[in-house]
């Protein structure tokens, strides 16, 4: 039985709940479910530690001996990734090592955090004062994550937050909580003090709703849907709130790019982890000069995906995080079909496992068009210029990511001033992301921005201070 993490120790509670390897489906370990009283401990214990902060120099030890203990059980990590979360072993270990880089982008931002003068001494009569502000963490952070990144996404989080010397409650997904306890006894033996981390798990809603409306949480750092972000917004009240809350990314293919390339690049963009990434591919326009070539070179390399156990090293996509969420992206892509949609190559679903679904002729308004699939499903549509092109990605209440296959610098520079994203990326695929990079969108996408330098400085306010000289 895995119990909470709170003030360095493992804590049972009255109630558990199962957690099922994603393929087999066989109980691989009972989590403790919590209670109210188990997120007040954690509050408690998150606060107490604040009287006494860490200094500099031992947040970034701590996160520099994290990432390499990280890397010497970087096996032990991939595999329970891949067990609990579904995610091929190849791509959980390439997650294990990302997360590396995470936190020793994290501990440098730790030492480098900075304020700034501020140039006051231009107005009349303030020629004496000199102005600068210094950075201060918020408290205590509130860190809530998705399944599909147990490891990675939660150190996006926990790692700036320790780094700008906020302490830190974690809640995972309730389908991926082994990871995140594994993390917190990490980051113990990387030299963590008891209480600057607790992890909080729990499969009912309200164990997301005690700690988001709690007093004694100063900011809130969430990734998921939408729909859960609005809510999490509306009970903060005050505090800061981070959202990340996802995508239906569009990939442009103009018709100089390379097409071997955007095909090789897009066919395993769109399905890698049964398209259960924020910012994977989902929909592809592709000129219409070029259409039918790419259409052909497309078909075959996402017919060539090997779907199955993810733990075999050979399988590229493994199953959907649970029968649900499979059922669900079949609805909507057979919604599609019965408006005219017609596959590319047709997919199948036995389970929580979904083979890749291509489709053209897809409706405007079909959910797989407007919303984010979060599955391995992807839809292609036909444009003449680049002006539609990015009218067409731009048709979307998401903004995150998008992508652009092109060898014309104007055609570049054009989509980099007209498309409404966080983040172009250019001769790769919208899920390309750097761990240092700002990572954030705008509409329904969410607030504020990921990457240890900027989280850090989201996690951080200013106080100005002026003297009289």
């Amino acid at each position: 039985m895995e119990g909470l993490y709170i003030a360095g120790s493992a804590r049972d509670t009255q109630e558990h709940y199962a957690v099922r390897h994603a393929w087999t489906q066989e109980v691989i370990a009972e989590v403790a479910e919590a209670a109210r009283d188990d997120v007040e401990a954690a509050v408690a214990a998150a606060r107490a530690v604040l009287a006494k902060p860490l200094s500099i120099h031992e947040r970034y030890r701590i996160l520099e001996t994290a990432a390499e203990r990280l890397g010497a059980e970087a096996e032990s990590f991939a595999r329970t990734l891949a067990q609990e979360a579904g995610k091929p072993v190849r791509d959980a270990r390439v997650e294990v090592a990302r997360a590396q880089q995470t936190l020793r982008y994290a501990a440098v931002a730790a030492r480098t955090l900075k304020g700034e003068e501020v140039p006051i001494r231009g107005n009349p009569g303030v020629e004496n004062r000199l102005a600068f502000t210094v950075r201060k963490p918020y408290g205590v952070v509130l860190a809530i994550t998705p399944f599909n990144f147990p490891l990675n996404l939660a150190l996006h989080k926990v790692a700036p937050a320790l780094a700008a010397g906020n302490a830190v409650i974690l809640k995972p997904a309730p389908a991926t909580p082994l990871t995140a306890l594994k993390l917190a006894r990490l980051l113990e033996s990387a030299g963590l003090p008891p209480g600057w981390l607790n992890v909080v798990t729990g499969s009912r809603p309200e164990v997301g709703e005690w700690l988001v409306s709690h007093p004694g949480v100063n900011l809130i750092s969430f990734t998921g849907s939408a729909a859960v972000g609005q809510i999490i917004r509306r009970n903060a009240g005050l505090k800061p709130v981070l959202l990340e809350l996802g995508s239906n990314s569009a990939n442009i293919v103009h018709e100089d790019a390379d097409l071997d390339q955007a095909a090789a690049i897009l066919s395993q963009r769109a399905y890698a982890y049964a398209g259960q990434v924020c910012i994977s591919v989902q929909r592809i326009y592709v000129h219409r000069r070029i259409y039918d070539a790419f259409r052909t070179k497309m078909a075959q390399a996402v017919s060539a995906l090997k779907v199955g156990n993810p733990e075999e090293e050979s399988v590229d996509l493994g199953p959907m995080i649970n029968q649900g969420a499979a059922e669900r992206a079949t609805q909507w892509v057979q919604e599609a079909l019965n408006t005219g949609a017609e596959p590319v190559v047709t997919g199948a679903r036995e389970g929580s496992v979904v083979k890749p679904w291509l489709l053209e002729r897809v409706a405007l308004d079909a959910k797989v068009m407007t919303e984010e699939v979060f599955a391995p499903v992807a839809v292609m549509t036909p444009y003449d210029t680049i002006e539609e092109a990015v009218a067409l990605a731009n048709r979307s209440r998401y903004g995150l990511q998008a992508g652009l296959f092109t060898r014309d610098i104007k055609t570049a520079f054009y989509a980099a001033e007209h498309l409404e994203v966080g983040g172009l990326i250019v001769n790769d695929s919208s899920s390309f992301r750097a761990d240092n990079m700002p990572y954030g969108g705008v509409k329904d996408s969410g607030l504020g921005r990921e990457g240890p330098e900027y989280a850090v400085y989201e996690m951080t306010y200013p106080t100005v201070v002026v003297f009289n000289l």
